[in-house]
């Protein structure tokens, strides 16, 4: 892992501060789930459940949980609410590292003669752009050599948006103009990161959901144009997930995983939001990993999911 990669103290902070809402929220319910009880019985497990649900991780996830509390409490069912919460957290990291397998990423990339390509998915409005550009951002402080590519060709907003991004970080753009055919755009960029030597190529993608069909073919054309450039491009399909949506942000991952064979998980706009469990549920019932937290509106405030310091800021 490079040193781009390691957890410094003001990541740490950042991250403290970005989970805020949620940690008050969950803490404060786990509180009057345990108050004045000195056992884990049936209505302390009903009241962590109850927590755990309206904290947005999930009714599955939530059942798997209490089953795995209620095995080890069955051995010590007299605990206060420091052992408990210790249990709950020793449960959730272990959940978290079950589907999060490996090593976290960092910023650096494989080595390869071709461009690393990511293909960025989402609906609009849960901060697909902004991830983007703070991607960008990020590549380039990691010393990579980065192309951005406007092939969400449907709102001249979303070109608009990216192209102030690129100016912002100081990376090129490939685009053309609104209405133009996304996978001509696709090609475009790949030829021309390839052409500069480039080492990551960000690729925007229209973010609609109202006909699945439409957006599957769309997605299957892009990625097929983008393969005779770069034979194995995508080398990444990103999904963005905007984490204060709650329970919509299971559906839209639903929704997208049927759509085109995603391989990583972006949560964004945790940091306004008392909902994010959903982090927890959504690693859990995918079983695709969360590679990077939205925790913040600074460019710095996207950061790499470290499932550890990411409980460890939950509970602490």
């Amino acid at each position: 892992m490079g040193l781009f990669g390691l957890f410094t103290k003001e990541k740490k902070e950042s991250l403290d501060k970005g989970l805020s809402k949620t940690k008050e929220s969950v803490f404060k319910k786990l509180s009057r789930a345990v108050v004045g009880k000195s056992k884990v019985d049936d209505e302390v497990l009903d009241n962590l459940e109850e927590v755990l649900i309206t904290s947005d991780v999930g009714v599955d996830t939530t059942l798997k949980i209490i089953e795995r509390i209620e095995k080890r409490a069955a051995h010590d069912k007299y605990m206060g609410t420091s052992e408990l919460t210790d249990m709950l957290r020793g449960e959730i990291a272990a959940l978290l590292e079950e589907n999060n397998s490996g090593e976290e990423a960092d910023f650096d990339l494989p080595k390869s003669e071709d461009p690393y390509v990511i293909m960025v998915v989402g609906v609009n409005g849960v901060g697909k752009t902004t991830t983007i550009g703070k991607l960008a951002y990020n590549f380039k402080k990691a010393g990579k050599k980065v192309v951005l590519g406007a092939a969400d060709t449907f709102r001249a907003a979303a070109i608009d948006q990216l192209e102030i991004w690129a100016d912002r970080v100081g990376v090129p753009i490939v685009k053309q103009k609104m209405g133009s055919d996304p996978a001509s755009v696709a090609y475009d960029t790949l030829a021309s990161a390839k052409a500069a030597d480039a080492d990551v190529v960000i690729v925007d993608t229209a973010g609609r959901l109202h006909n699945k069909i439409n957006l599957m073919n769309e997605l299957s054309k892009i990625k097929n144009v983008m393969q005779k450039v770069v034979p194995n491009a995508p080398n990444e399909i990103l999904l963005i997930l905007d984490g204060s949506t709650g329970q919509n942000a299971f559906e839209q991952a639903k929704q997208f995983t049927k759509a085109t064979d995603v391989s990583a998980l972006a949560i964004t706009k945790l940091d306004g939001t008392a909902k994010g469990g959903v982090v927890i549920g959504i690693s859990d019932q995918f079983k695709i990993p969360v590679k990077y937290i939205g925790i913040g509106e600074q460019i710095e405030d996207l950061q790499i999911f470290r499932k550890r310091e990411f409980v460890d800021s939950l509970f602490n």
